[in-house]
């Protein structure tokens, strides 16, 4: 029977997975990380504080898209959290943890990935229904998109919380990975994976809207009398929704093809090398996310700059001014856009 090393400090993982970066992250590099790092963090606070805070304020941003945003950038907040945390904990700090602490540390990074993740895939999802079924928005109800993020966190806690639980290398220490040395290997194997997969999907899902989208612009733009601007409002859409997905992808790819190698034992990868430039590059995407999701929205932005300026009062030109449901930048353009044509395409096929 294999004996467990619970009570061991996170020293002696380090020492069996022979990782030695530990001791070299420090002085000026860990300085410039930290600091880099804090402010990343405290934009991340702030700017999706202020999308929560918009989406909560603003009645027109009472749609199930809008909440689905808003619990993206709830994930993101959690994320800043855990970014915090690590910062505190890393460097020379890390070999000094106890495992039940390591624990928690890479427990927060992974929930906050795994929501920001399924956030993500709902919100494409959610997308395609609305765009597909050519309406402004989806059928969702309240309900359905509170049980949604229900869901979203109960799986995201529970893969965050599964080494744990279990699945990890403590009781066997011929299975421990290099970059996690409590972690399995057949763990950060099944991690980015699933992931992998998950990326996946959602490239599927936006290539399919673009596609759908594309199809309906050429066959029906010829029958309308609208403006060649509003003619190319789907094809600028599907730039911003390409945006949104690229960073996302290029932000999380490598350091989950870094993961699976090291699951996959890949002694000569060099995976100690980058983890944390990774770590970064991830980071990157949690400060992304609010400016890509909401920066492209006017009255999300002007919903921002009344929080920030403390104006309370109403704003007489806001029933003017395009939100996302009817904005030339948004997703929902498109719906009410193809909506319309949809209603011409009897015409146009001379039925």
């Amino acid at each position: 029977m294999n004996h467990c090393y619970y009570d061991k400090s996170m020293d002696f993982f380090y020492n069996q997975s022979q990782s030695q970066v530990e001791h070299d992250w420090s002085g000026t590099k860990l300085l410039l990380m930290l600091s880099f790092g804090a402010c990343c963090c405290l934009f991340i606070f702030v700017s999706n504080l202020l999308v929560v805070a918009a989406v909560i304020k603003n009645r027109r941003f009472h749609f199930p898209f809008y909440y689905l945003l808003a619990n993206l950038a709830a994930a993101d907040f959690f994320a800043g959290i855990a970014y915090v945390f690590l910062m505190f904990h890393t460097g020379p700090v890390s070999k000094t943890l106890t495992v039940h602490r390591w624990f928690l540390r890479q427990g927060l990074l992974d929930t906050s990935m795994s929501a920001s993740l399924a956030s993500l895939l709902i919100i494409a999802v959610e997308r395609h229904m609305s765009i597909v079924r050519m309406r402004i928005h989806s059928n969702l109800t309240k309900r359905r998109v509170t049980c949604l993020i229900i869901l979203i966190w109960v799986i995201a806690i529970f893969m965050g919380a599964l080494p744990t639980l279990g699945w990890n290398c403590i009781c066997n220490l011929e299975t421990c990975s290099t970059l996690a040395p409590i972690y399995s290997r057949s763990y950060l194997t099944f991690w980015a994976v699933s992931n992998l997969v998950a990326f996946f999907i959602m490239v599927i899902v936006y290539l399919r809207i673009y596609m759908y989208v594309q199809r309906k612009t050429n066959v029906l733009s010829s029958h309308t009398t609208g403006s060649i601007s509003r003619r190319r409002t789907p094809i600028k859409l599907m730039k911003t929704v390409m945006t949104v997905l690229g960073a996302f992808v290029i932000c999380w790819t490598p350091g989950m093809v870094v993961l699976l190698l090291d699951g996959l034992n890949c002694t000569t990868c060099g995976v100690l090398q980058v983890k944390r430039w990774f770590l970064l590059l991830a980071l990157a995407n949690s400060v992304m996310n609010p400016i890509i999701y909401s920066y492209k929205d006017e009255e999300m932005w002007r919903t921002f700059k009344r929080m920030i300026c403390c104006s309370g009062g109403r704003d007489r030109r806001s029933s003017r001014v395009p939100s996302m449901v009817h904005s030339t930048k948004s997703n929902d353009t498109t719906c009410h856009y193809l909506e319309e044509l949809s209603g011409q395409t009897p015409t146009a096929n001379g039925t």
